[in-house]
């Protein structure tokens, strides 16, 4: 006779195993590599392995943040106005590289301007007004994180403004800048371009992220399905606003941290400052920064092969 007392597994018949989640990688926090790679062995300090370009990124990151430093006291000396101007897709790397723009800026010449959805009296005011109010006075730095651009690419293309409107401030907005420039201001425009496969393992990696929960929006999502119609209101916004006096430089923004340096790069470089590291420390790689006239003919010589368009 079999022992009736034999111990009965603990998961019922049928059931599959429980598995608890696999833990999330943690990465160290930018600049970790660089301030700690001089440190030797110690008691209380233990190994930390990362890349190379890693670490190459990040010393190249802290030299050029000490430009930016060197840039932000000659503006505010000479009284400059200057305004940056963040366009693209959704995950583009935008928010990024304003933030690694002003990480060590003083907070009192520097400003980011990321402007909700217009308020009912807002939508009844001139466009322009609500941005106009957040330009810079003498002696600051404005940063855009979306700009009045979004009447050029997302409002048309998700309802949120009419046929007409978008018609008339592409017509309005070369004369709008036209006016800023001529009164002093330096403006950038800078137009991130992701892949489509990027920017969806993008999004993809936001939702497991719960420090990145924010960027989380229903434009987003729909973001990818719409892919070939933000394309052709890209051509459209170029060929419109790419001008001599205020023209488009591109930023492909498929390995966010070069996109990064070589758009502080180019800022930089742009810019008289006193003490100015020397210029071929900051010459742009011109795979990742392209002139908006150079990215108009790419586009016009494969607008029927829109597979082959970068975002």
């Amino acid at each position: 006779m079999k022992n009736s007392s034999r111990k009965k597994s603990a998961r019922p018949k049928g059931s599959a195993a429980k598995t608890s989640p696999e833990p999330r990688r943690l990465k160290p926090r930018e600049h970790t590599a660089f301030k700690n790679s001089e440190k030797g062995e110690k008691k209380d300090r233990v190994p930390v392995w990362v890349k190379e370009t890693t670490l190459d990124y990040e010393r190249q990151l802290h030299e050029l943040q000490i430009e930016l430093m060197k840039m932000q006291s000659q503006v505010k000396a000479d009284g400059m106005r200057l305004v940056l101007l963040f366009e693209g897709r959704d995950a583009a790397g935008k928010g990024g590289t304003i933030k690694r723009f002003t990480e060590h800026m003083s907070p009192r010449g520097a400003r980011v301007v990321a402007l909700e959805k217009p308020s009912d009296r807002e939508r009844t005011q001139w466009y322009f007004q609500r941005y106009a109010s957040h330009l810079p006075a003498a002696g600051e730095i404005v940063f855009f994180d979306r700009s009045w651009y979004n009447r050029a690419m997302v409002e048309p293309i998700m309802g949120f403004c009419t046929d007409e409107e978008n018609k008339r401030f592409l017509k309005d907005v070369p004369y709008f800048e036209q006016m800023l420039v001529k009164d002093g201001t330096k403006l950038f425009k800078f137009y991130f371009s992701v892949s489509k496969k990027e920017q969806l393992r993008r999004f993809k990696s936001r939702h497991g992220d719960l420090l990145k929960q924010y960027k989380i929006s229903p434009v987003d999502e729909q973001a990818q399905n719409l892919w070939d119609q933000y394309t052709v209101k890209k051509f459209q916004m170029l060929s419109e606003t790419n001008r001599t006096i205020a023209p488009w430089t591109i930023v492909r923004s498929d390995i966010k941290k070069l996109a990064r340096l070589n758009c502080i790069k180019f800022v930089l470089s742009q810019i008289d400052y006193a003490d100015k590291a020397p210029a071929e420390s900051l010459e742009v790689d011109p795979d990742i920064i392209i002139s908006g006239i150079d990215e108009l003919k790419m586009m016009e010589d494969n607008l029927m092969k829109p597979k082959s368009l970068p975002g």
